[in-house]
């Protein structure tokens, strides 16, 4: 059996039937031992608790405390560090339901700027091991380590060791790795073992280690889909592996096909490094309800901007707005229009949203409003003059002018009157 010390990277000798229960370089426990180590290439790095871990390390004094990032007063939890998750505490609870399960909670509003920014560090050192980096979120990504071994001197999982200690030393922050031979299995293997955690899954226990698990750690199998796999008496992943592909996609349609291939730990995807994000968005939660339009209007404007900023960055255009609104009673909302041809602009985003918006204010009360971009199209071929409608080219203009004024001087510079509707 192949092992490496995880804190040192130093190779272990198990000619005597196991691994040590130290390393005999730095006598450290942690040692990862597995008959595949060398022979595996495919990654999946999660940091932990990746909001709140920055957080703490900004704030040393807060290393022993349970942390939960999100709204003081209102919203959801957006992180929460591991001590408040054992107090009960999780991601999107509600935050009143939070102070009641961990009532010494320090809670810190987030700074998403931030964690983008280490996010974006953590990126970097990821691109120094391989090119093959596909980014799901700001703190996790897929790697693709294949072929590596003579560029860094050492097989995939060495070279994890060593980005993983790199990322706690120079980042700040922790992370866990989940090695496999494919991407599905990967990241089932990086939430198998948390915080800190390395797991495995070699191609010959790939079914043994899938076989008792439940239907719903396979990726993408939500409450509703669990509940019909359950009304069938399907509870396991290694039940769902024993029906015929042809009956799954009877019974649930085109998923039913990628559940026949997961359910047996097959998964053709490659690492995309330009990864697969299929929406932009942007959304805020009140510090208390609101009802009237024009207020709405005034909170909505500002995340249209964001997200028109967030299109420009990616060089994409859009040709769906999607509004989302929250309820009082927590109901949530999502009305959707086509645009006739793509855009970046905000001003456009905002005069698509605001008539959605209109029909649903109707005297309720909002605890949220977000704004959604998705349908993606090359940049190119958004915002093109139209001979029918002059104001686009008016719009663009205009938003250009802001954008350059704010590259100079930065946001606050400049601001449309309209956005001071919702201060």
């Amino acid at each position: 059996m192949d092992a490496i010390c995880r804190d040192c990277g130093a190779r272990q000798d198990t000619g005597r039937g196991g691994p040590p229960g130290r390393c005999a370089a730095c006598a450290s426990p942690r040692i990862l031992a597995h008959n595949e180590l060398h022979a595996l290439a495919i990654a999946h790095i999660d940091c932990d608790a990746f909001y709140a871990s920055v957080e703490k390390r900004n704030r040393p004094q807060l290393a022993d405390k349970p942390v939960i990032v999100g709204g003081q007063r209102r919203g959801v939890v957006a992180a929460c560090c591991y001590i408040a998750r054992l107090k009960g505490v999780h991601s999107a609870m509600p935050m009143f339901q939070a102070k009641k399960a961990c009532p010494d909670a320090v809670i810190i509003p987030p700074d998403m700027e931030l964690y983008r920014k280490v996010g974006r560090q953590i990126r970097d050192l990821m691109l120094g091991v391989t090119p093959l980096v596909e980014p799901l979120s700001v703190d996790e990504a897929f790697l693709d380590l294949s072929g590596t071994e003579r560029l860094h001197g050492g097989s995939p999982a060495e070279t994890l060791v060593g980005l993983i200690e790199r990322i706690e030393n120079e980042i700040g922050v922790t992370a866990s790795v989940g090695l496999s031979h494919n991407k599905f299995l990967a990241k089932l293997a990086s939430d198998m073992d948390k915080p800190r955690g390395f797991q495995i899954i070699g191609r010959s226990e790939t079914l043994g280690t899938l076989r008792p698990m439940p239907v719903e750690a396979i990726w993408g199998v939500g409450k509703a889909l669990r509940a019909k796999l359950l009304r069938d008496g399907i509870k396991t992943i290694g039940q769902l592996a024993g029906c015929g592909e042809d009956d799954l996609i009877k019974r649930y349609g085109v998923i039913g096909g990628r559940l026949a291939h997961l359910s047996r730990g097959h998964d053709g995807r490659p690492v995309n490094p330009h990864g697969n994000a299929k929406s932009v968005s942007a959304e805020t939660t009140f510090s208390r309800n609101i009802k009237s339009l024009s207020a709405l209007s005034g909170r909505l404007w500002p995340l249209c901007e964001t997200v028109a900023r967030r299109l420009k960055a990616r060089n994409l255009a859009a040709k769906t707005v999607t509004l989302k609104l929250k309820t009082s009673g927590f109901r949530i909302l999502t009305r959707s229009h086509s645009l006739a041809s793509p855009t970046q602009l905000a001003e456009v985003l905002f005069r698509s949203a605001r008539p959605l918006l209109q029909k649903e204010a109707d005297g309720r009360a909002f605890r949220l409003i977000g704004i959604g971009a998705s349908g993606f199209a090359d940049a190119a071929d958004a915002d093109l003059p139209d001979l029918l409608d002059s104001r686009l080219e008016t719009y663009a203009k205009i938003e250009n002018a802001i954008d350059s004024v704010r590259r100079k001087f930065g946001a606050p510079a400049i601001k449309k009157g309209r956005s001071l509707l919702g201060e």
